[in-house]
């Protein structure tokens, strides 16, 4: 059989399925298992106070007498108030009796070396306190091959016979083996750490940690999962086989009862390039090397190929590298690939326009043609870029591009706008300002615009309005209420504790009978800063996830049950000052009691629920169960045709009144400033040729919208002239059209805001 690595899931399939032999099997003496003892010229030999002389090692003061003394194992005793591996006595003539049950069985087989004996005493493990070793022989210096026989205390290295303090055992088909018996043979170092009570084994560079009865350990501080648990055995440490050859990558083969272990002693080298990229003839190159031995020998030479400071040509490279150590042992030689690049080229900045003169308010078209050897262009920067110019004379067009390397070019053109006028800045504004984007008009004649009238119904939707208090300075319930059927729920908060927090929204079956939830939509946004973007994007996502169904799911509760629901609400912690929006849609069969919750982050809400006081919403009442939350509006006439502008004033507590509900916690009336939570689904005929425009009159407002099934975000800010601000929702074509717009308030942005209509300019040529 070949010798290979072998890869995590195959050893550990090899150590249950080959080498868990039948037990009748197992119990035959391995052929040839003769133990004795050899001393082991240049090697350290780990011994404690009591036992200073280890197996492999001559006493001159006794060898008179021909005794010899044993070292035990580092396992530690069961007995919890002992840490694993550092037991303090051992006894170890029971465990000198167990190897010699297995290899007693040898019947006729002539013994060359000195018999073992027996001897009882305390020793320590190196590293540890009052720990006691089990491996009876001197530690290799780790090299060559190793065999394991199956329920044998033999070892064999390079010819020499060694016995560990428990045979390789198979437990639950999963092959176990003494670790300082095993750690001793292949040259590592082992300690104890008394805090965490684990075993350690170095090897090199890396750091092994074992804990007994655990399943799991640690590769240099990363937790790795073993098919069995560790134990104690007679105060022997055992762990699965392949925990050790899988993870530092030893190389096995199984024959028969035997296990193979392929040890190396060369010492390991390796290197690292620090520049993130190295450019031809530029960069001098930075290599950080790195070498040890599994011996801990001092590495002395080392040796590249390849190796350049400077690369003066593009291309690919191969560098190797090997470390020497003080025993004249090479290592293999560490390999990298090296990409050199050419010196970066600047991008080119390029661009044309359609025409060299146009007339006031005549449309430019601008065609970007920049481009960049490696596509890597990463910022333009334009100047004078207008869709149109109404004043006449020469100008300008600049435009910059900057790759991903800081490299830049500047292209300039000039263009004539000549004293002709093809439409009018407000002309222009009306046909050609992109649907989402902002305009100028005259807030305050918008005023004036002929106010439509109109009727609107309601959907059953009831309101979970949880704004209240908006800034959150303490732990506690936000809001709670029982709500059956169609249920939406508006959750607007920012953190105004010094700690991490979370807002959760749990429901609770009470029926004597099991609950089923249907989520219908939801949107989530934040934690951020700004109140604002939180409100527009919740309501985006809201519209979104309603047009592509991502958040439909179901839920059930048993009697008296109660989950967490709406898990985007609580997958990230809010940081002190951060605010979150939320809007979701959900259709319950029984009465549900929904409560929303704020608390620190390290606290489970189910738990704490119970416990939470009410708190007070502190501004006038911003929270509230509120019925009917979902308005359709309806202007039974066509809309425009006439030349006049005409406007649909809402959330303005007059033509749109503001929802009265009431505050269950508090049993007080509740008005519902604003119609926050409330949707809007307005359904119109509109005549041809008709501009539809969102114009806020409160203020700063970031809003969304679906209009007939498009999803328009729209943004008004800027410190003064708001209400003159005008973003496009829609234009109708040459045919009388029914417009369907869909849209809320937004958390964060102010009210109350109309819809425009306006008469589109005719087409010039």
């Amino acid at each position: 059989m070949k010798l290979k690595s072998i890869s995590l899931a195959a050893a550990l399939l090899v150590s249950q399925a080959v080498l868990a032999v039948p037990a009748a099997l197992a119990q035959e003496p391995v052929s040839g298992s003769i133990v004795r003892e050899e001393t082991v010229p240049n090697q350290q030999v780990h011994t404690s106070v009591n036992n200073p002389i280890a197996v492999g090692t001559t006493d001159t003061n006794q060898a008179a007498s021909g005794s010899s003394q044993t070292a035990t194992d580092s396992g530690g005793t069961k007995d919890s108030t002992a840490d694993p591996g550092n037991s303090g006595t051992t006894n170890v003539s029971d465990e000198a009796r167990t190897a010699g049950k297995e290899d007693s069985n040898n019947k006729g087989q002539e013994n060359t070396g000195t018999p073992l004996q027996e001897t009882k005493s305390n020793t320590e493990e190196a590293g540890g306190t009052g720990t006691s070793s089990d491996n009876a022989v001197a530690p290799s210096s780790g090299g060559g091959q190793l065999i394991l026989y199956m329920n044998s205390t033999q070892m064999e290295q390079d010819g020499q016979v060694y016995t560990s303090a428990q045979p390789m055992t198979v437990k639950d088909g999963v092959s176990y083996v003494s670790i300082r018996s095993l750690v001793d043979r292949v040259g590592y170092k082992i300690d104890y750490d008394a805090k965490t009570k684990e075993t350690i084994i170095k090897y090199g560079e890396d750091e092994l940690r074992f804990k007994t009865d655990s399943k799991t350990y640690r590769v240099n501080g990363k937790t790795m999962t073993m098919k069995g648990a560790s134990y104690q055995d007679n105060n022997v440490f055992m762990i699965p086989l392949t925990s050790i050859t899988q993870a530092l990558n030893i190389s096995y083969k199984v024959e028969g009862k035997k296990v193979i272990m392929q040890l190396s002693t060369k010492p390991v080298a390796s290197f690292t390039v620090l520049n993130k990229e190295i450019v031809a003839g530029e960069t001098t190159v930075i290599y950080q090397t790195k070498s040890s031995s599994p011996r801990g020998v001092e590495i002395v030479d080392e040796k590249w190929e390849g190796r350049q400071e400077i690369f003066e040509a593009a291309g690919t490279y191969t560098v190797s590298y090997s470390v020497q150590d003080a025993n004249g042992e090479w290592s293999d030689p560490y390999i990298q690939t090296i990409i050199v690049v050419n010196p970066n080229v600047p991008p080119v900045a390029k661009f044309t326009t359609d025409k060299e003169q146009y007339k006031m308010g005549e449309p430019i078209t601008i065609t970007d043609q920049s481009y960049d050897e490696d596509d890597g262009i990463a910022d333009r920067q334009w100047m004078n870029n207008y869709p149109a110019f109404f004043t006449p004379g020469p100008v300008t067009i600049q435009l910059i591009v900057t790759d991903h390397h800081g490299a830049s070019s500047m292209v300039e053109h000039t263009i004539n706008i000549t004293t002709e006028t093809l439409y009018t800045q407000i002309e222009f504004s009306k046909l050609f300002t992109p649907v989402g984007s902002n305009f100028m008009i005259n807030g305050g004649e918008a005023l004036g615009y002929e106010l439509l009238s109109y009727n609107y119904s309601t959907e059953p939707y009831t309101l979970f309005k949880d704004n209240g208090p908006e800034p959150v300075s303490t732990e506690g319930i936000l809001y709670k209420d029982t709500i059956s059927g169609l249920t939406r729920f508006m959750i607007h908060h920012v953190n105004k504790t010094t700690e991490r927090a979370k807002i959760y929204i749990i429901a609770k079956n009470n029926n004597e009978v099991a609950a089923n939830l249907e989520v219908i939509t939801s949107g989530m946004a934040g934690p951020d800063i700004y109140a604002e973007i939180t409100g527009q994007k919740s309501v985006a996502r809201y519209f979104e996830n309603y047009q592509n169904n991502s958040k439909k799911t179901s839920i059930t509760l048993a009697p008296g049950e109660s989950k967490v629901i709406w898990a985007d609400v609580n997958k990230l912690a809010l940081k002190p000052q951060e605010t979150i929006s939320f809007l979701g849609d959900l259709y319950s069969d029984s009465p549900i009691e929904y409560t929303s919750v704020f608390v620190t982050q390290d606290k489970d809400p189910l738990e704490v629920v119970d416990t939470l006081p009410i708190l007070d919403p502190i501004q006038s009442v911003m929270r509230g169960t509120f019925t009917d939350s979902t308005r359709i509006f309806e202007h039974y006439d066509t809309i425009g045709g006439s030349g006049k502008n005409y406007r649909m004033s809402l959330t303005d507590k007059t033509s749109d009144p503001f929802q009265v509900g009431t505050d269950t916690t508090l049993g007080i009336s509740s008005v519902n400033s604003g119609n926050y939570g409330v949707i809007y689904k307005l359904k119109l005929r509109v005549a041809p040729r008709t501009l539809i425009t969102f114009n806020p009159r409160g203020g700063l407002y970031l809003g969304a919208a679906l209009v007939n099934g498009n999803l328009v975000n729209f943004t008004h800010s800027g410190s003064e002239n708001i209400s003159g601000q005008t973003s496009v929702l829609h234009r109708t074509g040459n045919s009388e059209e029914t417009v369907e717009i869909w849209t809320t308030p937004s958390a964060g942005s102010n009210l109350p805001f109309s819809i425009l209509f306006m008469p589109l300019p005719e087409i010039k040529h």
